[in-house]
C-alpha cells in the first residue's frame, strides 16, 4: 500500500488494485431486509427529533454510510472531498505536499511509508513514525483529514513536524519545504551492468515506463544487461490493468493473475500476452525486491514472476492485501469504493493476510532501526478479509527468525558504502552467479 486514498492505509488505495467501473448493481432486497431498514429509519428519526443538538441529514447519512461500509472490511468505503481528491491523486494526478502517505492508529497519525525522492523521504522520515505536532500544534486525538490538509499545501512553504520514533529517546523535528509531489511511477538506472528498474506505483503510465526502462538500459549499455531487479519495495499498488501490463513486460506465456468473486463461477483470468508479446528481458536473470510495504498490484506482479518461476524473489513478506476494489462514480466528486473480488496468483495462492513469501529472504540491515521500526501488514488491519484459504500462522512469524548471513551492522555497511543491502544483496546475487536461479518459487512454497 490503508489508504485514504494514497494517505491511509486502512482505507486502502495506495495498497489497491483498482478496477473502475461507471456503475453498480442494485443488490436484490428481501423482506428481512426491509424490517432491518424500518429499525434504521426509527432510530434516524429518533436521532433527528431527539440528540441533545441539531444534527442535519447529510451528517447523519454520511455517517451511516461510512459506518455500513466500515463493517465490511478496510478497503471499502465512500470517497468523497478530499478522500475523493486522494483516489484521483493514486491514478494520475499531483498535489503539493511533503510526499508522506499516512494513516491514523489510535488517535494518532501515523507514517505507513515516505514517497521516494520527496521532502519527507529526504529528511529522514521512516515508516512507523508517529506525528504529534504540526507547527508546534498537537494533533493527536484530531482526524486524519485534517492533518493531511495541513501537511498539504502551496509549493515552497515550510512546515514543522514534531514525530515520536519508536526506540528513539525523544521526539523529532522536521522542518520541511513543501513540493509539487509528481508521480514518478517508474525509474531506472544501470548498476554494476545490471538494469536496476524501481517501480514505485501503478498509474497509467506504469508499464509503458516499464517497456521504456528496458529500451533505455540496453542503449545506455549498447548492449543487454546481465539482468534485471525490478524493485517493488513501499509499493503500495494501484490500477490491476498495469500490474497485469508490467507482469507481460516479463513473461511470454502462463497466467499472471485470476480474480473471483462472490460466485464459485465468478472467476476471471488474466494472460500473458493479452497486452505484450513475448518476454522484453530476453530470458535475463530477474530478481524482484519486496518488503512489508510491498502491497496489492505489487503482489500480483511478483507472485506472478514467482510462481512462473520468471523471478527470485528477495527481501521481506509483502503487506498481504489480496482483494481487489471497484471503483464505483457516484457523483462529482464522491466515489463508493467496494470489495468486489479476490485475486489468486498462477498457482491459486492467496496473499491475502499471509503476503508473497521471498525466496530469499534478505533483512534491510543497513537501516539502523529495521529491528524497533513497527511494521503494519494486511493481518493488522481491523476486519481485514479472511484468507480462505487459512493462513499457516508459521509464515506470519517468519519475520522474528534472524538469519545468521545478515549480522552486519548499519555502520559497518556505511563504512563500505552500502546505504540499501537488499539492493546490493540483489545485484551481487546477478552479478556473481550471472543468474537468478529458477524453480526456487515452487520449493519455498
Amino acid at each position: 500500500m490503508v489508504l485514504r486514498s494514497l494517505l491511509q492505509v486502512t482505507a486502502a488505495v495506495s495498497a489497491l488494485a483498482i478496477i473502475p467501473v461507471a456503475s453498480g448493481a442494485m443488490a436484490s432486497v428481501d423482506t428481512g431486509s426491509y424490517r432491518e431498514l424500518e429499525t434504521f429509519m426509527e432510530v434516524y428519526n429518533r436521532v433527528k427529533s431527539d440528540y441533545v443538538d441539531k444534527v442535519d441529514d447529510k451528517t447523519l447519512v454520511d455517517g451511516a454510510i461510512q459506518g455500513m461500509l466500515a463493517a465490511l472490511d478496510p478497503h471499502s468505503a465512500f470517497e468523497d472531498g478530499l478522500a475523493f481528491d486522494n483516489l484521483k491523486i493514486q491514478t494520475d494526478g499531483n498535489y503539493g505536499g511533503l510526499g508522506l502517505v499516512v494513516t491514523m492508529k489510535d488517535g494518532a497519525v501515523q507514517v505507513v511509508a515516505p514517497t521516494e525522492d520527496t521532502p519527507a523521504a529526504r529528511a529522514g522520515i521512516k515508516s512507523g513514525d508517529f506525528i504529534t505536532h504540526l507547527d508546534g500544534k498537537f494533533i493527536v486525538g484530531g482526524s486524519l483529514d485534517e492533518a493531511i490538509e495541513q501537511m498539504r499545501g502551496k509549493p515552497g512553504t515550510s512546515i514543522t513536524l514534531t514525530v515520536v520514533r519508536p526506540g528513539a529517546d525523544k521526539p523529532l523535528q522536521f522542518t520541511l519545504v513543501r513540493e509539487t509531489i509528481i508521480q514518478k511511477p517508474v525509474k531506472w538506472e544501470v548498476k554494476d551492468g545490471v538494469g536496476y528498474i524501481n517501480i514505485n506505483t501503478f498509474t497509467a503510465t506504469t508499464t509503458a515506463d516499464t517497456r521504456k526502462a528496458i529500451e533505455g538500459i540496453t542503449k545506455q549499455l549498447g548492449h543487454a544487461p546481465i539482468g534485471y531487479v525490478v524493485d517493488l519495495r513501499e509499493n503500495g499498488g494501484g490500477l490491476l490493468s498495469e500490474a497485469i501490463g508490467v507482469s507481460d513486460v516479463f513473461l511470454s506465456h502462463g497466467e499472471i493473475v485470476s480474480q473471483r468473486g462472490r460466485e464459485k463461477n465468478d472467476i476471471e483470468r488474466y494472460y500473458a500476452e493479452s497486452m505484450i508479446p513475448g518476454d522484453l528481458a530476453k530470458g535475463l536473470p530477474v530478481i524482484v525486491l519486496v518488503d512489508s510495504g510491498t502491497a496489492s498490484a505489487s503482489e500480483i506482479v511478483a507472485g506472478a514472476l514467482q510462481d512462473q518461476h520468471r523471478a527470485m524473489v528477495m527481501g521481506e513478506r509483502s503487506f498481504g492485501k489480496g482483494s481487489v476494489q471497484s471503483i464505483i462514480q457516484m457523483g462529482e466528486r464522491s466515489a463508493l469504493r467496494l470489495t468486489t473480488a479476490r485475486y489468486y496468483t498462477p498457482s491459486g495462492h492467496s496473499v491475502q493476510e499471509g503476503g508473497i513469501k521471498p525466496d530469499v529472504p534478505v533483512p534491510q540491515i543497513s537501516d539502523p532501526d529495521y529491528k524497533t521500526r513497527p511494521v503494519l501488514r494486511e493481518a493488522d488491519l481491523r476486519r481485514h478479509l479472511i484468507n480462505t484459504a487459512n493462513v499457516d500462522d508459521s509464515v506470519l512469524e517468519d519475520d522474528t527468525k534472524t538469519d545468521p548471513r545478515f549480522s552486519a551492522t548499519a555502520d559497518e555497511l556505511k563504512k563500505k558504502g552500502i546505504d540499501d543491502f537488499q539492493l546490493y544483496y540483489a545485484l551481487q546475487t546477478i552479478v556473481h552467479t550471472g543468474a537468478a536461479p529458477r524453480g526456487v518459487a515452487a520449493k519455498n512454497r
